[in-house]
Order: structure tokens, then sequence, then C-alpha cells
């Protein structure tokens, strides 16, 4: 029976947020340390798919070298683009239906990559199996909130933590079912 797990991994400011308002990362760079990825390439040898929401995949375009989830089978969830491209199929549909057919697949874990309204979606579903959040020693003041207002209550139960030098926290949760 295959057990694939549903993954946010994500980096977020200590008060929230994954960008500023006007999408900038510029944030992430204090605690870019030579050599230190934060456990990112022993996470992404664990997942053989990747879902993400058009406007973090654009984002994702414009950085420098190959395409990052190159080699994985990328889900763009658009509500307007169709098809697919080089680097990933577009996908229209409901993120569960999603979800529920990658699950039936045999294959590793599936990478949730963002943005926040990928997140709301899917926590509006309970689609997240564990969350993997890096707290960035930063406060942003304002921008695009990881958890948006207005979705239902969900217990987690923390299953590891780890403290980096830069002072980058990494929290490692799964929800708790009753």
């Amino acid at each position: 029976m295959n057990n694939r797990k549903v993954i946010l991994y994500i980096a977020a400011s200590l008060d929230g947020y994954i960008a500023s308002a006007n999408d900038e990362l510029r944030f992430l760079s204090v605690v870019r340390v030579p050599g230190e990825d934060y456990g990112y390439n022993a996470f992404v040898n664990t997942v053989d798919t990747v879902i993400i929401g058009r406007k973090t995949f654009d984002i994702v375009q414009t950085f420098p070298g190959d395409f990052p989830h190159k080699g994985r089978k990328c889900y763009v969830l658009s509500k307007t683009k169709t098809g697919s491209d080089n680097n990933a199929e577009f996908y229209n549909g409901a993120v569960a239906t999603l979800i529920a057919a990658l699950k039936k697949q045999e294959g590793k874990d599936i990478f949730v990559d963002g943005g926040a309204e990928i997140v709301f979606e899917m926590m509006k579903h309970n689609l997240i199996d564990r969350y993997v959040i890096s707290i960035i020693p930063y406060l942003l003041g304002n921008g695009i909130a990881l958890f948006k207002p207005y979705r239902s209550e969900q217990e987690l139960k923390l299953i590891d933590s780890k403290v980096f030098p830069s002072g980058l926290v990494q929290l490692h949760y799964e929800p708790v079912t009753v």
C-alpha cells in the first residue's frame, strides 16, 4: 500500500509572512550561509512530485539557473493557464481531487511549495500531512501571510525542531487526528 505524504516545506518571517507585499523574498538572505541548506537537499530527495501555485511558479521561474524542481513531476495550480511547459503541468481542477489521485499512485512524498493561496486551499480540505516551517529571524511587518484567516482550527503535534547558528528555527508538525 502506498503511503505518500503531502508535505508543506516553506520559510516564513518570524511575524508569519512568506514574502513582502510586492512578492520579494530578500528577507531570506539573512540566513544565507555558505554550505548550509537547512536540510533542503535531503528533503527534496524524499519527494518526486511538487505542487505549486501559479504566482509562486512565476517567481521561481525568475531564479537564476535551472528550474529547481527539474526531474520531478510539477503541478502548477492555476485558474487560467492550461496545458504544460518544459517544467510543469498546469492544473485547473479541485486540489482535493489532485491529491486523492496522487496518493493512489506509487511514488515518493509530495512537496507543497506554496504560496499562501495553495496552503489555504490545502488546509481547508485537511490535505497537509506534515508542516515543515523554517522561521527566519526577521520581522517583515507586512506582506503575504503564510496562514490566511478564516480557516478551521487544527491541532498539530511537534515531531521535530532544529535550531541553526544563523538563527533559523525549523519546526516539523503533523496534524493531530481524532
